[in-house]
């Protein structure tokens, strides 16, 4: 049996503290990023030693490929469900759940807190999307203190980046102006795992540590849905008597679950090789500039490098391909450009968004090399794409983001967008160079052999193709409403 501390070499000890699939990614940074030199260690952090290293030619993320590593933890005698609730919905019906696992306080409790309302076994799921994950070698110790009766971990980071964030990314998917749709691309690829999940252990219900103010409830069980309807689904968050962290910790005392011994942030974080979220304390009031020392991934615009740096992207139908020339795979590309993007400041975005429940929110994100990717695709797409095609385009991406931000990456509407985005794009090759300074991008180089500018007809010198006094011939046909309608109010 593979065991969990395989995984040391390659992550680098994070501060990174999870407490349920929503509000994971609780971290106090007490040290200010006022240099390039700080933002690479708190990058090591973040993403292990992957992002130090990065060959085309090596194996994918920096020194692990992808595994699925199963550990079978001794099992437990179920206790007694009361009568009281053994009556009440699913409770006393259930046999086994697979739970969205992080280790944090939340999801330590809610193991305990199935077995004794539920009466089932409680498998541990934890997905790595590239979120840094703590301490991967300790999530069997306290699994099993938890009551779990297995842990399944596998790692999604090139499965996240090539079918979810790609196709977004070729889609120009944006919701409301400016969200790049980190956490909500997420959440589709780790349920999609839980039920794969569920038919391999034969469980009969997921769970999950979500909120019922938050959009991930949603987009964890549309996506149950979606694949698999039969499962049960639990939401200990819309049922249990616990309201907060002190909560949390009396009953974990109670049923005798070591406490995850963390420094609790004051923001609430979500992570992932795309982005980095950040919500709550100061930010829960839209009049409040953040504070300087939150960020993580990316420095201070007004500390970056005072010299400009090139990046050049290579695009092949809508879908990244290279850095600099160098051929990387999507997780690692994302990797290079986060860390590229981050040192020059990249990618901060504050906003006030609308969620899907109705309640506005205010959340400060970064995607330093999510923007990069985003500005390199949309000029490329400049050349390649005609006036008619880039509109409706750019309508159909509204809709997409809509779908995906609302969990809808299932619905059939989403994938017949989908397969249109592929369709129109499939010209959209060729390369952008762009420069990186102080928190800006500037093109600076199109190229396409699927270029539709022709200089011979654009240039203002005179050319055999375009006929100028063609123009006066076009303008009065196109004015024609026009003057028709003044010539009735002249009348």
């Amino acid at each position: 049996m593979a065991q969990l501390k395989s995984f040391s070499s390659s992550h680098s000890p994070t501060t990174f503290a999870f407490h349920g699939p929503e509000r994971a990614h609780q971290a106090c940074w007490s040290r200010k990023l006022n240099s390039t030199l700080e933002l690479g260690a708190r990058v090591n952090e973040l993403y292990g030693n992957a992002c130090v290293s990065i060959r085309s030619n090596g194996p994918s993320v920096g020194s692990r490929n992808k595994q699925v590593i199963r550990s079978t933890l001794p099992s437990y005698k179920e206790p007694e469900i009361s009568e009281a609730t053994s009556n009440k919905g699913l409770r006393g019906k259930l046999k086994k759940v697979v739970l969205a696992y992080s280790g944090g306080l939340d999801t330590s409790v809610i193991v305990p807190w199935l077995r004794h309302n539920y009466g089932c076994e409680v498998v541990c799921f934890t997905a790595d999307v590239g979120q840094g994950i703590k301490e991967l070698d300790g999530l069997e110790a306290k699994a099993k203190a938890s009551g779990a009766c297995q842990l399944v971990v596998k790692d999604l980071r090139e499965e996240f980046v090539k079918d979810y964030i790609f196709p977004c990314l070729r889609a120009g998917a944006i919701y409301e102006r400016k969200y790049l749709l980190g956490t909500s691309m997420a959440r589709p690829v780790i349920a999609k795992a839980m039920v794969d999940v569920a038919e391999e252990v034969g469980a009969d219900a997921v769970a999950h540590g979500c909120t019922g103010k938050g959009n991930d409830q949603v987009r964890f069980e549309l996506t149950f849905f979606a694949l698999n309807p039969k499962l049960n689904v639990v939401a200990p968050w819309r049922e249990w008597d616990i309201t907060g962290r002190e909560d949390a910790i009396e009953y974990a005392k109670k049923h005798n679950v070591p406490v995850p011994v963390t420094k609790k942030s004051i923001y609430s974080r979500d992570g992932n090789l795309w982005h980095l979220s950040h919500e709550g304390d100061i930010l829960e009031d839209p009049a409040n500039e953040p504070k300087k020392d939150m960020y993580m991934l990316t420095v201070d615009p007004e500390d970056a490098p005072n010299q400009p740096e090139s990046v050049k992207i290579d695009i092949v139908s809508g879908i990244p391909v290279k850095v600099n020339g160098e051929t990387l795979s999507p997780a690692n590309m994302l990797l290079e450009l986060n860390r590229i993007g981050g040192k020059h400041g990249i990618g901060r975005i504050d906003m006030v968004e609308n969620r899907l429940v109705g309640m506005k929110s205010r959340g400060v994100y970064e995607t330093p090399g999510g923007t990069i990717l985003f500005a390199a695709v949309r000029e490329l797409e400049s050349l390649t794409l005609d006036r008619e095609t880039m509109q409706v385009k750019d309508s159909l991406a509204l809709k997409y983001a809509e779908l995906v931000y609302a969990g809808r990456w299932f619905d059939p509407l989403r994938e017949s967008m989908d397969a249109f985005m592929e369709k129109i794009t499939d010209t959209t090759t060729g390369s952008v160079t762009l420069k990186l300074y102080k928190g800006s991008i500037t093109v600076t180089s199109r190229e396409s052999k699927h270029s539709l500018y022709r200089q011979d007809i654009s240039s203002f010198e005179s050319g055999d193709i375009y006929d100028q006094a063609d123009a006066a011939g076009f303008i009065r046909l196109y004015g024609l409403p026009m003057r028709v309608r003044a010539m009735l109010g002249s009348s």
